[in-house]
C-alpha cells in the first residue's frame, strides 16, 4: 500500500510505502529512501515501533543531518578532504564536514525524491544519479529494494551500473532502540558484533589504520552492553560475501526484542549518536551501518568501492528480528 506523505516545496509529492508480513510492519519514504518506522512485538506481543523518526514530512526536512532512516550515498561515511584519485584523475567533493565530504554530500541520496514501484512483499525504488552529482563522476542508475521475507525479516537489496568509473558505497541509516522509539536511551542494550578489528580514527573521524579489538572498549565479540561514543568502523571477519551473512545482533533485556544484521558488506559502523539533539537526544537509537569503509578511495589497502562500466554494484543487509527472555 502506498499513499500520499507530504509535499516538498517545488510541489514534488513524498509517498509512503507499507510493508506488512509475519506481524513486522515497516514503513519506507521515496524521499530519501528513508525507513520511516518498523513495527515489531515484544516478548508479549505487543507491537511498538523501533527506530527513530517522524510522523511527518517537515520532521524530517527541519533534521536532516541525522539521516533518521535514510539511504546514504553515493558514498556512506567520510571521504579525507572531499577528494579522491581515480585513473589518474583527481575529483573533488563537495565537503559537507569540513574537511570531509559525508554521506553523499549536501544532497546525497538521502534528500532525493525516488521512483517507486511495488515488488513481492515490498517496493523497488530507484534514480538516476547524474554525472557530477555533488561531484562524483559517472551517470549512476541506482536501485534500492525494501522486502519483508516469509519471517518479517526485513531485507535491503541495492544494484547499481555506471556509464564511467566511479565509487559507491551505499548503506541505511536507521537508529534501532528495540525498546520503542520514544522509550530514552538504548545504550543498555546488549550487542555482539562479529569483528576482531577495527578502523581507529584520527580528529576528524578518518581511519588511522586497522588494529585488533582484544583488550579494548571495542570487542563486541560477546554480548554485552553497547555503552556510548561509539563513531567507528568493525571490519566483519567474514570480510566481503556474495550472500548475507549475519553479523551483529543487538538485544533489549527489557522488551526481549532483538535484531540481528546480516550483511554482503566487509564492514560495519556503529554509532551511539551521543550528540543527536531534539526532539530525541543523547544515545536514544543505535545506527549500525553495513558498508565498506571509510575513506576506501584513499585507501589502496581497503577493499575497493570502484565501479567500472560494465559491471553491477550489489549489496545486501538483512534486518531480522525476534524476542527471547
Amino acid at each position: 500500500m502506498n499513499e500520499l506523505f507530504g509535499t516538498l516545496s517545488d510541489g514534488t509529492p513524498v509517498h509512503r510505502w507499507t510493508l506488512e508480513r509475519a506481524g513486522v510492519r515497516v514503513r519506507v519514504l521515496t524521499y530519501g529512501g528513508i525507513v520511516q518506522s518498523v513495527e515489531v512485538p515484544d516478548r508479549e506481543g505487543r507491537a511498538v515501533d523501533v527506530v527513530l523518526g517522524f510522523a511527518d514530512l517537515a520532521g524530517y526536512l527541519a533534521h536532516p543531518e541525522p539521516y533518521f532512516g535514510a539511504l546514504v550515498g553515493r558514498y556512506a561515511n567520510r571521504i579525507a578532504g572531499g577528494s579522491f584519485p581515480l585513473d589518474g584523475r583527481t575529483y573533488e567533493l563537495a565537503r559537507n564536514n569540513d574537511p570531509n565530504s559525508l554521506h553523499g554530500g549536501v544532497h546525497g541520496f538521502d534528500k532525493r525524491v525516488w521512483d517507486a514501484e511495488p515488488v513481492e512483499h515490498g517496493v523497488r525504488l530507484s534514480r538516476v544519479s547524474p554525472d557530477g552529482e555533488e561531484g562524483f563522476p559517472g551517470r549512476l542508475t541506482v536501485s534500492a529494494t525494501y522486502a519483508l521475507d516469509a519471517d518479517g525479516a526485513l531485507r535491503i537489496s541495492y544494484e547499481a551500473v555506471t556509464d564511467a568509473p566511479t565509487i559507491i558505497n551505499l548503506t541505511n541509516h536507521t537508529y534501532w532502540n528495540m525498546s520503542g522509539h520514544a522509550s530514552g536511551s538504548a545504550s543498555l542494550h546488549e550487542l555482539r558484533i562479529d569483528a576482531s578489528r577495527y578502523t581507529p580514527v584520527d580528529a576528524d573521524r578518518i581511519p588511522a589504520g586497522i588494529e585488533p579489538v582484544a583488550g579494548s572498549r571495542f570487542d563486541f565479540g560477546k554480548d554485552r552492553e553497547v555503552g556510548a561514543w561509539y563513531d567507528h568502523n568493525f571490519v566483519l571477519d567474514k570480510g566481503r560475501t556474495a550472500d548475507a551473512v549475519e553479523v551483529a545482533e543487538l538485544f533489549d533485556p527489557a522488551s526481549g526484542r532483538f535484531l540481528t544484521v546480516a550483511t554482503t558488506e566487509p564492514g560495519l559502523q556503529l554509532y551511539t549518536a551521543d550528540h543527536l539533539g531534539e526532539p530525541f537526544g543523547p544515545r536514544r537509537g543505535v545506527a549500525l551501518e553495513t558498508q565498506h569503509f571509510p575513506d576506501s578511495p584513499n585507501r589502496p589497502g581497503f577493499p575497493s568501492t570502484e565501479l567500472r562500466p560494465g559491471s553491477t554494484y550489489r549489496s545486501e543487509t538483512v534486518y531480522g528480528f525476534g524476542v527471547r527472555d
